[in-house]
């Protein structure tokens, strides 16, 4: 049995697209409604037939919801859960795909019945953004946290996971600061550094971007990937998880710290035994399925 039959979506970005496809995909028979703020976004998901029917108005979309997912930036949830509340079927579960779950939660119960709001993150994504950049299996094989809330019942928790199962996630729950904390650590930080980074090669003067651009090793590289993520989006992650962030932050800076008097000091042996952990942590990670151990992570060269 399926866990809803009636589901929208409200943001048809990359996330939001990658749902209705999936969907699509492993439950041909559930009913696809979609928004998105914007008309231009609109008129190409019609063209993509990415749902039974795109409504002009988010309230219109949810009025026969078993599942409403909120795909949208974690700035904008308060305002789009204002707007769908009047229309909201007492019996529907609202989730969401933000990378911040306590305030999104908070926004969302702001304006919504505690017990209808089941927050979720599916760990996935590309640094590509619109509808026309998502796809079936984005989900497959990846993470989907679930951070239940105390006024969640079981039954609701269970249904929103099981969704997230048939799109080929492996789901986690967690609760919602802890899942915060996780994701500064994991994401949320990386995010921040790989912007640094950029950005200072591009402020110095003495490098011209011809040359930033001609000679990016690998590394380099990989940053400016992460560099490309949707800024609204990375700009409403750091401002609305801003607390663990800042602490994960202030201990990435005393870590940097130690390794700039270890180069210093010329301390060999320090630097060496960093290494050699992280590099036992990379490792790791493709044992556990998270990544594709091929040389220079699977790039194809002629």
């Amino acid at each position: 049995m399926l866990p809803f039959a009636r589901v929208t979506i409200i943001g048809l970005g990359l996330i939001g697209s990658s749902i209705a496809r999936a969907v699509r995909e492993y439950m041909p028979s559930v009913r696809i409604t979609g928004h998105d703020v914007s008309a231009e976004v609109r008129e190409a998901a019609r063209a993509l037939k990415l749902a039974d029917d795109v409504t002009d108005t988010a309230g219109a979309a949810v009025t026969d919801a078993d599942l409403v997912i909120m795909c949208v930036p974690v700035g904008a949830m308060a305002a789009v859960a204002s707007e769908i509340a009047a229309d909201l079927p007492g019996d529907a579960i609202v989730s969401d795909v933000g990378s911040c779950k306590a305030s999104v939660a908070a926004a969302l119960t702001a304006h919504l019945p505690a017990s209808q709001v089941v927050p979720a993150h599916p760990v996935a994504g590309t640094e590509q953004s619109g509808p026309e950049a998502g796809f079936a299996t984005l989900f497959r094989g990846r993470w989907c946290i679930v951070t239940p809330l105390t006024e969640n019942d079981e039954v609701s928790v269970e249904r929103v996971a099981e969704f997230w199962r048939r799109l080929g996630a492996d789901v986690e729950q967690m609760a919602p600061d802890h899942h915060d904390l996780v994701l500064a650590v994991t994401s949320h930080l990386p995010h921040l550094i790989a912007y640094t980074i950029v950005g200072t090669a591009d402020d110095l003067q003495q490098v011209t971007q011809s040359e930033v651009i001609k000679f990016s090793a690998g590394g380099f590289r990989d940053f400016t990937r992460i560099a490309a993520s949707d800024p609204v989006m990375w700009r409403d992650v750091f401002l609305s998880n801003k607390d663990a962030v800042l602490d994960m932050l202030q201990r990435f800076s005393e870590d940097l710290s130690q390794l700039q008097r270890a180069i210093r000091w010329g301390d060999g042996d320090a630097l060496y035994d960093r290494f050699a952990r992280t590099r036992a942590i990379r490792r790791s990670i493709v044992d556990q399925g998270q990544d594709d151990a091929a040389a220079d992570f699977g790039r194809k060269h002629d």
